[in-house]
């Protein structure tokens, strides 16, 4: 393919849950090239962890997605967001409760915003819950990176994990 006439790489961003499974969710689908994890859609600047935490933030645990929209959709990134958690909860995803678990989407783009709130309603609409979904679907904003130690979480985990049980 021609590199100029090769899309540049685009960036979705969601809100599921632990930010830690999410990221999980997307990092090695064909097409990601890079996912982070870190806090978007709340009023204070620079929160860390423990200020996220604490519920006064208002910000969302989420997961950045850089991808190749030639080898994978935002449609096909909607699917897996869709799939992996129950976007019929609202403020919590399984034990975790509170604000920043909630189930949103940020979009970075016009044709983002549209395709995420046709895919809401077709799901809305298709029966497949007895609840309304009410995840919300908002402009990306501000960013916040977490620290590293919760980057790539179970990735590294899984790595100490064989490290320790190989025998010396």
């Amino acid at each position: 393919m021609n590199p100029e006439t090769h899309p540049p790489h685009q960036t979705a961003t969601f809100g599921a849950g632990c930010f830690w499974h999410t990221e999980a969710a997307f990092q090695h689908l064909p097409g990601v090239s890079q996912t982070s994890v870190g806090y978007m859609g709340g009023h204070f600047p620079n929160p860390c962890y423990l200020d996220v935490l604490s519920r006064i933030t208002g910000h969302a645990e989420v997961a950045q997605i850089v991808y190749d929209p030639v080898h994978l959709s935002y449609d096909q990134l909607l699917e897996k967001f869709w799939a992996i958690h129950d976007p019929t909860s609202l403020n919590r995803q399984g034990a975790d409760r509170g604000e920043q678990y909630r189930s949103v989407i940020f979009y970075h783009t016009p044709a983002q915003e549209r395709l995420a709130r046709q895919a809401k309603q077709q799901l809305d609409c298709s029966g497949r819950y007895d609840r309304a979904i009410v995840t919300q679907i908002q402009a990306a904003s501000n960013y916040y990176l977490a620290t590293p130690d919760h980057q790539q979480y179970f990735a590294r985990q899984h790595s100490h994990n064989r490290e320790r049980s190989v025998p010396g």
